[in-house]
Formats: C-alpha cells, structure tokens, sequence
C-alpha cells in the first residue's frame, strides 16, 4: 500500500503535452496584446478604457463571463458543492435577480452620462469629496482581491506539478500586465473571449471524463442524493444559517447587482457598448453564461464526491488546501491523456488572467480619472495619460505578486472573497443608491452613511473572518468518510482535523459568540448597504436635506423621475447634464 507522497508522486504528470498546451494560451493573449498595442498605435484615452465606445455585444458578454469567473469561482464552488451539497447553487435565483434589478434600476442611468469611471457619478450626484471615497473604497478592495486571484490558480499548477506557488505567481502577473498595458481594453476583451471558451471547454472535459469513468450521469446523481447533497432550498429565516434560499436570492441580488451595477471592473464593459440596448443585450447573455457556468463547477463537485466517496482527501491531506480538490480530481482523471491536464490548467488560469486584466484596466481607469484629472491644473497631454494609465497597471500588478505571501495563510477563499468585498462593497453600493433612489439626501449625509458602513463592516467581517479562522465558528459538512482509502496517512492527525470540521453552528462554543459575527456572509453586502442608507437618512436631519426638483433627472433612476416635476417641461432627452459645470457648481457648494 502507497503512502500519501507517493500517489502524489505519481499523479503529477505534467508531461510536455500538457506544458505545450498550458503555454500556448499565454502566448495568444500575449500575440492579442502586440496586435491592438503596436498595431493601433495612436491609441486615444477613450479607446484605451472603453473601446472606444464601439464594441460589440458577443465578444463583451463573453468578457463578462470570463472577468466573473475567476479561478476562485472555477475551484472554489466545486469545493463547496463538495463540502456542503447544492444549496449555494439556488444563488442563481439571485444572479437572474440581479439581471432585472440592474437593467431596469442601475444600466439607464450610468450608460446615458457618457462618463469614463462611475465615480464620477458621485461628483456630480454629490460633491468630490464623495467621488474620492467611492475611488479610494475600489482601490482597496482591488488590492485585497487581486492577490486572491493570482493566488488560486499558482495552487492548481502547484497541485499537478510540484512547482511552487510563488515561482508562477509572478510570471502569470507578468504576462497579464504586459498585453493589459499595451492593448487597453479591445486587448482585454478578445483576451477574454479566448479565456471564457478556454474555461467552458476545461469543465466540460472535466465533466464528460469523470462522468464516463464512473459509469455516467445517474451514479453521480445518486450518490449525491444518498449523501445529502441534492436537495431542496432551505427556507429557514435564520440569518446565522450559512446558506438558505432567503439569503442566496435576497442578499445575492444586493451582492450581484453592486458586483456588475456600480463597479468599475463591470460597469466598464458596459459603458464600452455604443447603446443601452446593446448593454441590456450583454446583460443578458452574462447571465445565462455565468448560469451555465455555475452549473458545470456544481456539477463538478458532486462528481467529485461521487468518485471520492469512500476515500475524502481533504481529510486525508491527498489534497493539501482545498482549493486543491479539483485539480487532485483533474490529475486522477485526466492524467493519462495527453494534453488534457494542461488544457484543464490552462482554463483555471484563463479565469485568472481575465479577472486580473480586468481589475487592471479598471484600476487604470480609476487612478487618471479619479485621483489625477481632478487635481492638476493643466489638462493632460496624449502621452502623459498614455505613462500614467500603462504605469497603474505595471505598479498595481506588482504589488499584488507581493501580496500573495499574505494570502497564502488567509483559508478557504469563496467565502473569504465575498466576505472581505463586503467591506467596501456594501457601503459603496449604499451610496450610490442613495444617489440613484434618494435624490433629497445630500453629499454630507451620504458620505457620513458611507464612512459608518465601513466601521460596521470592517468590524463585523473581520471578527467573523477571525472566529472562523480560530475554530470559534465552524460549518457541519456533508457525510465524508476514509473507510475505503487504498493508501497509508496520519490517522492522528486526519482524526483531529475530521473532529474539528464537524463541529455545528448549534455548539456552545458558537452561541457565545457575538450573534452579528455569526450572520450568514451571504448577508454582509446587504447589511452594510442598508447601514449607509439608515446612517444617510438619519444624518438629513441635521445636514439638510436637498430640494429633490432641483436634481438633475438624468442622474435618478426611471422609475423615481417620474414622482418629481423638477420646475420644468422639457423633454427628459433635454436634460444632459453638463458634468465639468455641475462638478464645479458641487464643489463651490462643499467650499461655502
């Protein structure tokens, strides 16, 4: 009987097959990125950021896709089916959520300014002073989250190959941020389009192999079912419970629509669409690939429990983190094709690649718009902007590499994600539905709402993050047992780790823990958008509040425009609103 290093020994076959093909998809986002950079080289702000404005809808949907599904998604969900059966699955009612409330609330407006960075919105909602928190609130989270992206994928390559994490890191970095610097966004977008084909094809392969080897479809649906992990939306009003259908519907449309609504990684897609028709058509098209896309790494989980049933190498350490779990399962399964294991690589790092040009190119976005244009005092030539846009994503793209170290010891990374984004996020997306909802509230109350979002998140998400972490907190899993294992590890040590995953929610060591770090993270984009807007709205009565007909229209949602007169008969296509004038009427305003 084998011991533990030496199945590992013999699964890690990454042969030159399997090198050729992982290598082959960096060399075409790199050939993607000479093109538009050297090909295009009167390259203008405008088409830097957005495309020119020009794009076309399929290969936008498809960028999308990609830029959601990051590595983190592709081996996390896999992970959590896995662990905890389908129930996180049901978020889809949310994500179809998302695409109601966004294209009718959210889309309209921001597409009809015609601006680069949606905090500029802010400025002309509110004051500055409220752009550079929404600013500065993106650039934290993005430094925190970019880390997490890169870091996730170097595991799988480390799982197949032996090669360590730190040593892929920077290469992977390195690669992005050259065609992200030199092609802008059109490089971005194709670049995408390969990734999410690139990631479609590597679950599909995955699914089909592992379905035939185990003797098709109904034996993983079976095995599923007798373990618990098919099964019906739970409808407990619970907040604590980690995942039930109230929290995957209601707090997933408030996560989802802030993800794609008002942040500058997905707005920017949109914004790059000539019409909002486009846009609601890209809209669309996202959803239904992200709905796909969830369902294959679902469906990926449960065959991996069906295939591992007997022997779970989390709790035998065969899969040393586990967000290693699909790319163990990939190795057993795929090893012995040639090629096949790369492809499969190539797709989890294509989900990174995307995620983390994205943020890039948004960074850039973000930084010349928001933290340069507004404070010099002379307007920028062609060439400065194109160093300063090209310099953001070289800067930000090497501090993430040095971020990794930081990460590697941060756990489990889905819920860890949503959790830390729920920070920023949630106060973010509360400002700028005040900005959106609630036009007699005023930039005082609003940045007041913001700023008390982000103390109550901060210290709710962080005391979570650290019970979780210390074993205060911990989350029963599905059935998972080590009685059939054809290989030798450390009973003493799986026995003490299997002991500790087990332990439920109802334990007393649980119940004494503040109940606000006990709610579910599903909760935690929710909860910090609604203390901002009953902070915003306390605060108008002793701020002031604004006389709502005197709002610009145009920065309101449709559905609110219609409740005011605004002391004027002109049509709404009237009302265009002057951005540079209404930023320089806000900040007198602030000044006074």
């Amino acid at each position: 009987m084998h011991n533990i290093e030496q199945i590992l020994a013999e699964l890690q076959r990454f042969s030159w097959p399997d090198y050729a093909a992982f290598v082959a998809m960096f060399l075409l986002c790199i050939c993607i990125g000479i093109y538009f950079g050297f090909m295009n080289k009167s390259v203008s702000e405008a088409d830097y950021m957005l495309g020119g404005r020009k794009m076309l809808v399929i290969p936008i949907a498809f960028s999308l896709v990609a830029s959601f599904i990051s590595g983190i998604t592709l081996l996390g969900l896999p992970t959590e089916v896995y662990s905890y059966g389908v129930q996180y699955l049901y978020v889809a009612c949310g994500v179809v959520g998302m695409g109601i409330v966004m294209g009718v609330f959210y889309l309209p407006v921001f597409h009809d300014l015609n601006i680069t960075s949606t905090y500029e919105y802010l400025e002309v909602r509110f004051d500055r002073r409220l752009r550079l928190y929404g600013a500065i609130m993106f650039a934290v989270m993005n430094v925190a989250y970019l880390p997490i992206v890169i870091y996730v994928p170097a595991l799988a390559f480390n799982q197949v190959t032996g090669i360590g994490v730190h040593t892929i890191t920077p290469i992977v970095c390195l690669i992005c941020v050259f065609y992200t610097s030199l092609g802008g966004l059109k490089a971005v977008v194709w670049t995408d389009v390969v990734q999410a084909v690139s990631m479609l094809g590597a679950l599909c392969l995955v699914a089909i192999k592992g379905s035939l080897d185990i003797g098709g479809v109904s034996v993983v649906l079976e095995r599923a079912w007798n373990s618990d992990r098919l099964e019906g939306p739970d409808l407990s009003i619970d907040p604590t419970v980690r995942h039930t259908f109230w929290c995957l519907f209601f707090g997933g449309i408030v996560y989802w629509t802030q993800t794609n609504a008002v942040s500058q990684n997905m707005i920017q897609r949109y914004l790059a669409l000539p019409t909002l028709a486009d846009a609601r058509k890209a809209l669309c098209i996202f959803c239904v690939g992200v709905l796909i896309l969830m369902a294959l790494c679902g469906y990926n989980g449960l065959l991996i429990y069906a295939t591992y049933q007997n022997c779970d190498p989390l709790t035998t350490k065969l899969a040393k983190a586990r967000d290693q779990l699909l790319p163990l399962f990939v190795m057993d399964t795929l090893g012995e094709m040639p090629g096949m294991t790369g492809l499969f690589i190539a797709g989890v790092f294509s989900a990174a690649l995307s995620s983390l040009s994205t943020c890039l190119n948004s960074m850039s976005a973000v930084v010349l718009e928001d933290f340069v244009k507004p404070y010099v005092k002379k307007p920028l030539s062609s060439s400065s902007t194109n160093w300063i846009m090209r310099l953001v994503v070289v800067g930000v793209g090497a501090l993430c590499v040095c971020l990794v170290y930081v990460v590697e010891h941060m756990g489990t990374v889905l819920q860890l994600t949503m959790s830390l984004e729920a920070i920023t996020n949630g106060p973010l997306f509360g400002i700028f539905t005040i900005g959106l909802f609630l036009p007699w509230i005023n930039g005082n109350s609003a940045l007041l709402g913001g700023i008390m979002g982000v103390i109550a998140m901060s210290w709710v998400s962080l005391n979570a993050q650290w019970a979780i972490a210390s074993g205060a907190i911990s989350y029963h899993t599905k059935p998972l047992n080590i009685e059939q294992c054809d290989y030798r590890f450390n009973l003493t040590s799986t026995t003490t780790s299997a002991a500790n995953s087990s332990l439920h929610l109802a334990g007393s060591a649980t119940e004494d823990i503040f109940p606000l770090y006990r709610i579910s993270y599903m909760w935690y984009t929710t909860f910090g958008a609604s203390i901002t807007i009953i902070v915003a709205l306390i605060a108008s009565l002793a701020f002031g509040r604004n006389n709502p007909n005197k709002v610009d229209p145009v920065l309101l949602t449709p559905c609110i425009r219609r409740f005011f007169s605004f002391g004027c008969d002109k049509p709404l296509d009237a009302y265009k609103p002057d951005i540079p004038l209404q930023r320089k009427l806000r900040n007198d305003e602030v000044a006074l």
